[in-house]
Formats: C-alpha cells, structure tokens, sequence
C-alpha cells in the first residue's frame, strides 16, 4: 500500500500486489504500509482484484471507480472478493480498510457517500453471511479523490474473535438515523496465532470519539481525542478480552501501527502533541488530514497491538 498524492488502480508488480491510495496532501510526504510473510506466496489478479497468498494468509484489494450510485458496484466488488477469498480457502476476513473519496459529500441521488457505500457493503455481507462469517475489524475513512479504494487480510488457520466497546453500540447495530444500512464491521480483531512462539494480535478498527452511537464532545478536538483513546484503551483491556473470553490485555502504549486521522489541519499540532504523550516512544504512527466518516468527527485513530501482556 503507498499512501502519496494520486490514485492508482491496484496492479501486480513484481510479483507482488501495489495500491496507490490518495490519502497524502500535497505538503505531506508519502509513505507505504508493506504486508510481510517469511512463506512463500504466490500472486494474482481476477478482474479489478489483486491478490496474494501464503497458505495461512491473504491480501486482497479492489477499487471502485468513481460512481454517480455506489452502493451496486461496491456491493458486486465486495462479492468478488468474498467469492475469490472462498474459492482459495479463506473464509476468516480479519480485517479491513474502506477509503471513501469524499466519504461526507453526497452523491448523485442526496446520499452521503459514507452511506451508499454502506447499503452495497452490508448487502454483500447479508450474501455471504454464512460462508464469510462475522464482520471483521474494519476502517471506514475518507480519501482526497474520487472512487473507493478497499483491501484486507484474510486467514485460513489463524483463529479470528472479534472484539466490540461495551461503551459502544456495535457498529452493525446502529439505528436508521445513521443511513439505511448500518456499517458492517467490528471494533476489533483479536487473531489467535498458529506458529510456535508467535504473538498473538488485536487488530483495532478506526475509533472514534462515539459513546453508544452519538458524537460526543462536538466541536472540541481535546475532548474528542481524549475520547478516542479512551474508547480504544477500554477495547483492548484485560476486563474487555475477558468479556469476549480472552485472557491478558493491553495498554495504550503497547498500540502500534498507528494511523491518526484528522478532519482539520489546524488540529495537527494538538493532535500530535497528545498521541506524543500516551503512544510509545517506538510506536510507528502516522497523521493524515482527511474526512472522517462523520462530518461532526474530527479525529479517528487505529491500530495494532502485538506484545501480549500477562499478569494485568
């Protein structure tokens, strides 16, 4: 994945798949987010998919084109990766990222982007319920230029739970004042590892500063932050992966991996002064200045956790 200054359709290069997504501005510099595996992979492309795998892992990633309607292509391309993770044999979709151009804008029909995109997601779903299983831990972002940029991680051994706030509604339980179609995600994936000495991982979804299903702290960046990591302290904590039977827990300093969204450049600084103050010295964290899937959200954090924590 190279997050930089255009859009680019995902191809095949070298042997391996290459996304560009739009999510960079022009004073910021690019950078790419790169999926290993010490496996050997094999590659491929079926349509507007592209592919890889390794046995135990897939990355599959699609993109819709720029629509006057989503929800119909979204809901045909979500397909089409559902039946191509099944046809491999990967029917544990862990996680997911959704990069919506102008995600609050609204489309040819009065629609929020956000919210057409929705309808054709969750139908997919609904589709395939019964072979995919549960939602997956999922980001729903806004992007810089038009059409929808999608990919994710599928497994075949690995044991997927998936995780959700008791400070929050589930997102696929939201009611209709949020759109037609509630979001089809959860707020995290804890992924049980299958190699010998491997670190079992908590895949945090997009989080946001929502208390059931309301914005809260409206207009107040400081608030919402602080509401933010609370929400994403309160998922990954030992009395929270008890609840969803899983011993241990994390902290927010074991976070990594971390992409900060926010609406509003001017909030950068304070922003980044406070993920300063509460994410590891050593924690790999990025800030982009995009939309987020509200327009009364000002910031939206994700990330992942790999250092099991014991004792807590």
């Amino acid at each position: 994945m190279i997050y930089q200054h255009t859009s680019e359709p995902p191809v095949l290069r070298d042997g391996a798949p290459q996304v560009g997504v739009h999510m960079v501005d022009a004073g910021a510099e690019p950078f790419a987010e790169v999926w290993l595996t010490d496996k050997p992979a094999r590659s491929g492309t079926l349509d507007a998919l592209v592919w890889a795998e390794d046995g135990e892992y897939l990355f599959c990633a699609f993109r819709v084109e720029k629509q006057a309607v989503y929800r119909q292509p979204v809901r045909a391309a979500y397909e089409a990766a559902f039946e191509l993770a099944d046809r491999l044999g990967y029917t544990k979709i862990f996680r997911m990222w959704n990069l919506v151009g102008h995600i609050t804008r609204d489309n040819a029909e009065g629609m929020e982007n956000y919210r057409d995109f929705c309808i054709g997601r969750a139908e997919a779903f609904e589709r395939w319920s019964s072979r995919i299983g549960s939602m997956p831990a999922a980001t729903g972002i806004g992007a810089l230029s038009d059409g929808i940029d999608c990919y994710f991680l599928a497994c075949r051994e690995g044991k997927a739970t998936f995780l959700e706030n008791p400070l929050q509604t589930p997102a696929y339980k939201y009611p209709d004042q949020y759109g037609p179609k509630s979001p089809s995600f959860a707020r995290a994936t804890y992924l049980t590892q299958v190699e010998e000495h491997a670190t079992n991982i908590v895949y945090v979804s997009g989080t946001a500063s929502i208390i059931g299903d309301e914005t809260v702290c409206l207009e107040d960046i400081d608030g919402q932050l602080d509401l933010t990591i609370g929400n994403i302290e309160t998922l990954i904590s030992r009395g929270n992966l008890w609840l969803h039977g899983i011993g241990d827990g994390y902290r927010i300093a074991d976070l990594d991996f971390i992409k900060v969204y926010v609406r509003d450049a001017e909030h950068l600084p304070v922003v980044r002064a406070k993920c300063a103050e509460v994410f590891a010295a050593h924690a790999n964290v990025v800030y982009l200045n995009v939309d987020v899937c509200r327009p009364d959200l000002l910031v939206e954090i994700e990330g992942i956790c790999r250092q099991e924590i014991a004792d807590r």
